[in-house]
């Protein structure tokens, strides 16, 4: 079998030196190595404890603002509200994504699973649903990281006070320093990634257990603690009823397993995997998100208990010293300000790497699937102008919210909720598709408490759900726009013959090349034969003996690009056919038209029937299902691929 590329992008001026940098395609997304890069042939694989602590610059970061916001939720209920969130991660969100990490081995996550199990514009839409919340969760995890190690920063005893009352302006400069690193090129190192997670996770184990021993010395922490609950709530169900009410506040909390299946392409397997389902990755896969995820159980517990038992609850309103860092507050307060500077200067690394994480996570997913689906502007495909893009929007979020941790918590929590749901609704389908029928009860249940923790969080904090609707509808739109503009292109990513296909063309190619577009029907002996008869009759052909049908049968007509395969065929001994399938049926006759020129050095010849109707109508239905009026949009497509008329394919139509 024979194969060729086509070449879609159009000719170009030779750009400036400045133009060349700033839309400068990288050769791949591996590049910005983190959330959702592509795996490539040259990257040297991780053991998987290393890939965790690329997922827990964001995951385990979050120690850094979680026990203050859990707090201001739940007050002196936090602790047992955090215990029911922990619950909530280990027998949910944990089986969800293991079953994500078995579907999608090579990091594409739970968005790919829901791409391939909805087809068609369905599944499209619902995927451009999914990228708003899943683009409002990576902003906000820099903004919100961004706005917490300002606030590490400003708290600190050492930190001139000229600074102080500055934390919008701190996030700001810590934002377009972000922008300006991704601007000049960057690489995620996971060995950078592993050392700052280690010495964060060091330093927090340090104040954890100082600030337990604390506890234990003052005999009425505890007894004041239980006492005060007693008091507000009076039994044990009751504070484990309010508990349920409130943990949905406390989500953010489960930020880390999206960005831990993502990462999979990172993650070393067997030398014994399939490339195709590499087992051993998979099980290396769900041992770094089962790791994660007991860590992270154990540090919140831990950090909610001693912060809630030892700060005042003042001190964690906004202003006070434990607001957005509530365990750099009592590492200051009991290990004094040199081990408290040494705190800051850890959070506030690792807050900015999380920044990082994510705007190497959205560099990586944008470009997986709005130019694939014909949906993004060409700059798109590029990184500047995208970094530009995204630093623009994390400056808008940060002037909004005013770089307050606490007030972006619910709009984090919302993209962080509304993909795990997504999650558990993926892997329903999947169970229910393999006959699964207990896993299938299991998971839905699961996606019916991400539901309501989903709707319940929306419910008192919408400003994520606003914020993703605003990118939704700015991705829906300008996708849309963007793919109506790019109608016209070839669309076709490679082409390839049968032998039976080639064959024709060898034959045909000593004389012309002739050929029909048909659109079946019964592809009885009549068809053909009545085709064939008005085709010489319309253009006055001297025979038919050059002529050979084309038919195209649309697969997917919602996917933008297709790779095109020809077979060829006898019917009825007599008539010669090529079925190709493709997404459209102008662009995919286009496409082989060239590459039939290309292939045997002859201009061909194609024949069309004008279609009846509305043009408009056949207009809006090419646009949505790759059919409609094809002689037109046929010729409009070889005039913009190929300027030269004198190579340009011969369009008949009668």
């Amino acid at each position: 079998m024979g194969g060729v590329s086509v070449d879609v992008q159009p000719r170009e001026v030779s750009p400036g030196r400045f133009r060349e940098w700033f839309f400068h395609r990288p050769e791949d997304t591996a590049r910005h190595a983190g959330p959702h890069a592509a795996g490539h042939p040259g990257e040297h694989p991780h053991p998987w404890w290393k890939v965790m602590c690329l997922t827990g610059v964001d995951y385990f970061s979050t120690l850094g603002y979680q026990p203050g916001i859990a707090f201001l939720a739940a007050g002196l209920l936090s602790p047992l509200a955090t215990v029911v969130l922990v619950l909530l991660t280990l027998f949910g969100a944990l089986p969800v994504y293991r079953r994500v990490a078995a579907e999608s081995p090579h990091g594409q996550g739970s968005i790919a699973m829901l791409e391939r199990l909805l087809p068609f514009w369905r599944g499209k839409l619902f995927v451009l649903v999914l990228l708003g919340f899943a683009l409002t969760d990576f902003i906000i995890t820099i903004t919100l990281s961004a706005a917490d190690a300002s606030a590490h920063l400003v708290e600190n005893p050492h930190v001139p006070a000229v600074l102080h009352g500055q934390q919008l302006w701190i996030t700001m400069t810590l934002i377009a320093l972000l922008g300006a690193v991704f601007l000049k090129g960057f690489t995620e190192a996971i060995g950078v990634a592993v050392g700052l997670v280690v010495v964060y996770l060091g330093l927090n184990a340090v104040v954890i257990a100082a600030a337990a021993g604390h506890v234990a010395q003052d005999a009425h922490a505890v007894t004041d603690w239980t006492s005060a609950l007693t008091a507000q709530h009076g039994s044990l169900a009751v504070m484990i009823a309010v508990s349920l009410t409130l943990f949905p506040k406390l989500a953010l909390g489960m930020s880390g397993f999206e960005t831990g299946v993502a990462v999979m392409s990172h993650v070393q397997g067997e030398p014994a995997d399939d490339p195709r389902r590499p087992a051993g990755r998979i099980r290396s896969t769900k041992r770094l998100l089962t790791t994660a995820a007991f860590i992270m159980s154990v540090y919140l517990i831990a950090s909610s208990l001693v912060t809630t038992l030892l700060i005042p609850a003042a001190a964690f309103e906004d202003g006070g010293p434990a607001n957005g860092r509530a365990l750099a507050y009592l590492a200051h307060l009991y290990l004094g300000n040199g081990f408290g500077t040494l705190y800051d200067i850890s959070s506030i690394l690792i807050l900015w790497f999380a920044g990082a994480s994510a705007m190497a996570g959205m560099l990586n997913l944008i470009p997986r699937y709005l130019p694939r689906y014909g949906m993004s502007p060409e700059w798109a495909g590029a990184v500047r102008p995208l970094v530009l893009v995204l630093t623009g929007a994390a400056f808008l979020i940060t002037w909004i919210f005013d770089a307050d941790v606490n007030a972006q918590g619910g709009a984090y929590a919302t993209g962080v909720l509304v993909l795990m749901t997504s999650a558990a609704v993926a892997v329903t389908l999947a169970a229910r598709r393999a006959g699964q029928r207990r896993l299938t009860a299991a998971y839905a249940l699961i996606g019916v408490v991400l539901a309501y923790t989903t709707l319940d969080n929306v419910r008192e904090r919408p400003d994520g759900v606003k914020i993703g609707a605003c990118f939704i509808a700015a991705i829906i739109v300008v996708s849309m726009l963007s793919r109506a503009l790019r109608a016209f292109e070839l669309r076709t990513t490679a082409i390839s013959y049968d032998a039976r296909a080639e064959s024709f063309l060898r034959d045909c190619a000593r004389r012309s090349i002739r050929l029909v577009a048909n659109e079946p029907d019964a592809r009885d002996l009549a068809e053909y034969r009545d085709k064939v008869r008005q085709i010489v009759d319309d253009h006055d052909l001297p025979n038919a003996g050059d002529i050979i049908f084309v038919e195209v049968q649309v697969g997917d007509y919602s996917d933008f690009e297709s790779r095109i395969e020809v077979h060829g065929e006898v019917m009825h001994e007599e008539y010669r056919v090529l079925t190709v399938t493709g997404a459209s049926v102008p662009n995919t006759l286009a496409s082989l038209l060239l590459d039939i020129r290309d292939r045997t050095g002859v201009r061909p010849h194609i024949y069309f029937e004008w279609t009846e109707g509305n043009p408009a109508k056949h207009l809006l239905w090419f646009l949505l299902f790759g059919v409609g009026e094809v002689a037109p949009v046929a010729r409009e497509v070889l005039r913009r691929a190929e300027p030269d008329r004198s190579r340009r394919p011969h369009i008949h139509a009668g």
